[in-house]
């Protein structure tokens, strides 16, 4: 919350050290409508296939629920990649005034909480192969699911302000 907090203190009082405005002004900023929208599909595309695997479960389908989390695990891992692509070419850095520190603080601090669902996704699979789950009794599955729900309503809440109001 506290990357968000300097995110807008610093766009609506743009320092003169940056030019006055927002985005800075000697700043070429990466456009949302590539790869940000891409990993936003991406994102929501993997809530509704862990959703589908959470069904899946209830039904007492194992295949389904193999399925569906596999895709939800590939899709993440997509997003990370692309993560790291973004990163990788943007054309400003870190160091590049508080635009480029709160972009990659905030960015950052959603693509360690992917990282972290994406390990609590990992240990499901595992534990729905050796059968810990069942129709009953899958709290383990239901909290990494709402986990990865929370991190695709930080992802929208952080394409909405940080790459398409911020630019």
């Amino acid at each position: 919350m506290l990357f968000f907090w300097a995110f807008f203190h610093s766009s609506f009082n743009p320092s003169i050290f940056i030019g006055g405005i927002w985005p800075p002004a000697y700043l070429t900023i990466l456009d949302p409508w590539k790869v940000p929208l891409l990993n936003t599909v991406i994102l929501l595309t993997s809530g509704a296939t862990i959703t589908w695997s959470h069904h899946s479960i209830i039904l007492g389908s194992k295949k389904q629920v193999t399925l569906s989390l596999i895709y939800t695990i590939l899709l993440a891992i997509i997003f990370t990649g692309l993560q790291c692509f973004e990163y990788i070419t943007a054309p400003f850095s870190i160091s590049d005034s508080v635009y480029g520190s709160s972009f990659y603080m905030a960015t950052g601090f959603h693509g360690f909480h992917v990282f972290v669902g994406s390990c609590f996704l990992i240990i499901c699979l595992i534990r729905i192969f050796f059968n810990h789950f069942t129709r009953e009794h899958h709290f383990g599955f239901e909290a990494a699911a709402w986990y990865w729900h929370f991190v695709d309503v930080v992802w929208l809440f952080l394409f909405i302000t940080i790459y398409w109001w911020g630019s």
